[in-house]
């Protein structure tokens, strides 16, 4: 079940560099609010993907559901409510508020990775 696998490590690592470089560079309403969601569901499958060896269907549909639910906790303002907002980092990362279209760009990330990994 564990293995490293550097392939999706390296695309791990190249990913979180882009993500990095639209959160400190981009400031626009499409790129770091649309392509940074879909790119940040990519990026969680290959970091688990990195290290176990499941299925794609079954991590994609994992990364999915865990990015929904995160979407839907900020629905509710968990970051405040858990009084988590002082953590510049942590807040950010995990957003503040919801927004359907996050859910849209999480749903294309996936598709993405499934029709990526079923072309190979």
């Amino acid at each position: 079940m564990f293995i490293f696998n550097k392939r999706y490590f390296y695309l791990t690592l190249v990913l979180f560099l882009i993500e990095i470089c639209i959160a400190i560079f981009v400031n626009d309403s499409f790129i770091r609010p649309f392509i940074g969601d879909v790119l940040v569901v990519i990026l969680i499958y290959c970091f688990v993907k990195a290290f176990w060896n499941i299925h794609s269907s079954i991590v994609a549909l994992s990364v999915f559901v865990f990015s929904c639910a995160i979407e839907i906790l900020q629905y509710f303002n968990f970051v405040n409510n858990l009084g988590l907002q002082k953590y510049k980092i942590l807040a950010v990362a995990l957003g503040s508020v919801f927004d359907w279209k996050d859910i849209i760009a999480y749903a294309i990330g996936i598709i993405t990775v499934l029709w990526l990994e079923n072309k190979t």
